[in-house]
């Protein structure tokens, strides 16, 4: 990947495309690539909807090749739902292709004149932008539909459904599976709003006569290559639990634990975890003739997402993640499994962040909006309230942060005006440390310390103690930031935190596709590097060690059934970017 197309939204006489060189740009990918661009190019003090934002999206820096489980794509920008930088990760087909064609960013810039709305094209032959009226208010299912018809299913697609046209702060941007559906999404922190102030609802890449990336050594590259993906499958993690059950395998692990959060996190275990767990759903899958092991991009050895039917055998959604079957399921209590899967495949047709919205579902519970466990009413809100833009949709498509503050509510479980996720941070105080001083809001996937707080994964903190916290998510964070640059899958790290020689397989993969010698403290410095940038972004853009914090109520009510509270110091918070 040796260029940046950069498009000018608001150019005299309409968008305008330019091709460059990488620039200072050079080494960077994915996570990497996105929050430097932010970091250097854009104003901290910007409106996120106004034309001084940037939206960037980056493949990892390996992503494209023939390295195992590495098509992740990252999209940055500032963040209309935090305020501050923002990168959410999505699988998909999109970041393979993107970097084929030698993307190693599209940064689109400006704004366009009010109401127009763009098609994007991106091919060998160059770029094409068109305008997309026709395509207006189409959710992302329909959407696919017409480019495939067009197109065919071979591309990838990069879309956004009604919310993100509508600039919900919890809009998500969808990309296309290996089926050609709008099924993986870079979910967080309101994405999806910056891509429709932009003006554009769709970017179609065609790969079409272009071929995988080449490694600089290939027999480096091959060798390592072998050796990671031997790894992964001996893992019991990414070899054997996700693989059979989805991330939703944890359900069971996390209730039994007392850390899940049901009911808008008001007690950590859920009486029916039982009805909606990964073995439920991995059973009534293969039942019905659905797919519990299936990939959401070509290339990857994990095979943890799936394809989930209804009784008659037909496609409802991909198999939902855990985070997802809980923000829908126990965090509301809704036990029908078909139930949840529509809310999922409604977020991800509309363009919805599942986490967000189930937890502001959660919250209009609570605050008596529909009763708690009322699954149609769930379906409505989503559908006919949000997915319409109705006055009340607006509010919940802003997220728990803005629901709870419309219905007079201090029980919204959010940092930095982001949902926290299906852990609680009383009872896995790791994840409860990073929810806190996540650059990116609370955030799970920042640095997760459920690895070592539960699963025993990288070593064994104890999740009840506050002991040690802060050096865990310190680690994890660090590690993350550099893994999320590289494009291999953020799963990769239950086997690399347990098998030295799989990590050591992972950094030789990138040495060999690159010609380089790195070792892991060149990976810790690269995870500084980036934290680094994001830190001084959000300063720049007035976060202070307020900002680090959980709500008071997580100190101060106490989770049932290990009857404690998130007793992690301000000053512990405060020392975590102490390196």
């Amino acid at each position: 990947m040796d260029k940046i197309l950069r498009i000018d939204m608001g150019a005299p006489g309409g968008p305008k495309a330019i091709i460059g060189p990488l620039g200072p740009y050079t080494g960077m990918g994915g996570r990497g690539m996105t929050s430097m661009v932010v970091y250097e190019e854009v104003p901290a003090d910007c409106h996120p909807l106004g034309p001084e934002n940037k939206f960037v999206i980056a493949p990892g820096m390996v992503t494209g090749s023939a390295a195992s489980t590495s098509g992740r794509i990252s999209v940055g920008c500032k963040s209309p739902l935090t305020g501050g930088i923002k990168e959410a990760n999505a699988g998909g087909q999109a970041g393979q292709v993107m970097a084929r064609l030698g993307y190693a960013a599209i940064i689109l810039e400006g704004a366009p004149a009010a109401g127009a709305m763009y098609k994007i094209v991106i091919n060998a032959q160059g770029v094409d932008i068109s305008d997309a009226t026709p395509y207006k208010g189409l959710r992302n299912y329909d959407l696919a539909e017409k480019i495939k018809a067009e197109y065919g299913d071979k591309v990838a697609m990069i879309s956004i459904g009604p919310a993100g046209e509508m600039r919900m702060a919890a809009a998500s941007v969808a990309v296309t599976d290996r089926e050609f559906r709008p099924a993986r999404h870079a979910g967080r922190g309101g994405v999806g709003a910056v891509m429709g102030a932009k003006g554009v609802k769709v970017i179609v890449i065609d790969d079409a006569g272009m071929k995988m990336r080449k490694p600089k050594d290939p027999e480096r590259f091959k060798a390592a290559n072998k050796r990671f993906t031997q790894g992964l499958r001996q893992h019991p993690v990414t070899g054997e639990g996700l693989p059979t059950y989805g991330t939703n395998v944890l359900t069971n692990v996390v209730n039994e634990a007392g850390a899940y959060p049901a009911f808008n996190f008001s007690q950590g275990q859920y009486d029916k975890a039982s009805l909606i767990s990964g073995e439920t759903f991995a059973e009534l899958q293969t039942r019905r003739g659905g797919n519990p092991t299936h990939g959401c991009h070509r290339g990857c050895a994990i095979q943890c997402s799936g394809i989930y039917v209804d009784k008659d055998g037909n496609f409802l959604t991909k198999q939902p993640e855990y985070e997802t079957v809980w923000s829908h399921g126990g965090n509301c209590g809704i036990t029908d499994p078909d139930v949840i899967c529509r809310l999922d495949f409604l977020d991800d047709d509309i363009g919805l962040d599942t986490i967000d919205m189930g937890a502001a579902i959660g919250v209009a519970m609570e605050a008596g909006i529909i009763p708690v466990g009322d699954a149609e009413g769930a379906i409505r809100l989503v559908d006919q309230e949000v997915g319409q833009g109705t006055p009340l949709g607006r509010i919940l498509g802003g997220g728990a942060a803005s629901t709870a503050k419309a219905f007079g509510l201090e029980r919204a479980p959010v940092v930095k005006g982001q949902a926290m996720p299906a852990y609680d941070p009383r009872a896995v105080k790791g994840v409860g440390v990073t929810y806190a001083t996540s650059t990116m809001g609370a955030d799970h996937t920042a640095g997760y310390a459920v690895a070592t707080n539960l699963l025993k994964v990288g070593g064994d903190v104890d999740p009840l103690s506050a002991e040690g916290q802060i050096e865990l998510s310190r680690n994890l964070q660090i590690a993350t930031a550099a893994l999320d640059a590289t494009g291999f899958c953020l799963f990769i790290a239950f086997a690399i935190l347990d098998q030295q020689e799989t990590f050591d397989a992972m950094v030789e993969i990138i040495n060999g596709m690159f010609d380089t010698n790195l070792t892991g403290d060149d990976v810790v410095a690269l995870g500084k590097k980036i934290l680094s940038m994001e830190r001084e972004f959000n300063k720049k853009a007035g976060f202070t060690a307020a900002d680090d914090r959980l709500p008071r109520y997580f100190r101060r009510e106490a989770l049932t059934p290990h009857n404690v509270v998130f007793d992690v110091t301000d000053e512990q918070l405060d020392s975590l970017y102490n390196w």
